[in-house]
């Protein structure tokens, strides 16, 4: 037998060169699992909460009673006209995750319909797992504002916490202290915000906590503001530059941000941007959804055509967030 031809590399075709970087996957969002997963809810926001009649909603609806709305399986029978329908609080509600981790984590697969007990329950720990989930959504932005050290090794434990309080059982989960954990990390995160303005960008206004209903911030540089806390109810924002600027728990409700720069904004949320009125021309970070009841092109309005929105706390889902 012939000893085997021994194999040169000249044998072997050379890759193909074709001058373009080789594509690598995009990283993971560390936001996928702190957005609603409806078809693994069972309707936890349309049923636990409270309704009452405003032009937030058309009705009253007692906390743990189904809104009239809600179809045999669990959809909304109007979910595509909610707005129109009178229910922009439902438009603006967002449950940053809880609904799933509510329904598949803490009562492992189990529905409010079951029995009145499990419902009862089901609904006390979507309120304190909602605001674990809004927490969360905080500290994931607040991880990326600032560098390696100590005030981002503050910022890890607290999302280690809080990611193994939100896989507690459903009496774990009741017992939690959410007002305290928010004031605590709310102090964490004035630290970040803090921080991160000062050393990278020049700090803007301190106009936290101010009431700026309908005030008038045409084109105003906002740049590294804080507007923590702020209420901008019907504010006219349009042209108003508010990169780096603090908006954690800022009521935008009617606000009008055409024009206006929230790129790199931070502490923006979506319930503050469906809240809000804007445009294409509104910058918004890239990790939000433009709301789809924004006009498709700009446009331009009287101040005086603006209402003025009733007073009172945020819809449903427009949490004043940790302050």
């Amino acid at each position: 037998m012939d000893p085997p031809t021994p194999v040169s590399d000249e044998a072997w075709p050379a890759p193909a060169v074709t001058g373009r970087p080789v594509e690598q996957a995009p990283p993971p969002d560390p936001r996928a699992d702190l957005r609603a997963d409806c078809g693994r809810c069972a309707a936890l926001c349309c049923v636990g909460p409270a309704f009452v009649a405003s032009a937030d909603f058309a009705i009253d609806k007692p906390a743990g009673r189904p809104c009239p709305n809600l179809l045999d399986d669990l959809r909304c029978g109007i979910h595509d006209d909610l707005r129109g329908r009178g229910f922009p609080g439902c438009a603006v509600f967002d449950c940053f995750g809880a609904g799933q981790q509510v329904v598949q984590v803490a009562f492992a697969g189990r529905g409010w319909r079951e029995d009145a007990a499990t419902a009862s329950a089901m609904f006390d720990v979507f309120t304190v797992m909602r605001q674990l989930r809004e927490l969360l959504w905080y500290l994931v932005e607040a991880h990326s504002l600032v560098p390696p050290g100590p005030l981002r090794d503050a910022v890890e434990r607290w999302q280690e916490r809080i990611e193994r309080l939100s896989l507690g059982g459903p009496a774990e989960v009741e017992r939690i202290d959410a007002r305290a954990l928010r004031q605590e990390v709310g102090t964490l995160l004035s630290s970040v915000s803090d921080a991160f303005r000062a050393g990278s960008h020049a700090a803007g206004p301190d106009r936290r906590g101010q009431d700026l209903i309908e005030a008038d911030l045409r084109a105003v540089d906002l740049r590294g503001a804080s507007l923590r806390g702020a209420y901008l109810l019907g504010a006219d924002l349009r042209g108003a530059d508010l990169r780096w600027a603090d908006l954690l728990g800022a009521d935008l409700r009617v606000a009008d941000l055409r024009g206006a720069d929230l790129t790199k904004s931070i502490f923006l949320t979506r319930p503050q941007v469906q809240a809000a009125r804007g445009d294409t021309s509104t910058g918004i970070p890239p990790w939000l959804v433009r709301p789809a009841h924004w006009p498709a092109g700009p446009t331009t309005v009287s101040r005086r055509s603006r209402s003025r929105p009733a007073a009172g706390p945020p819809a449903a889902g427009g949490s004043p967030g940790p302050r």
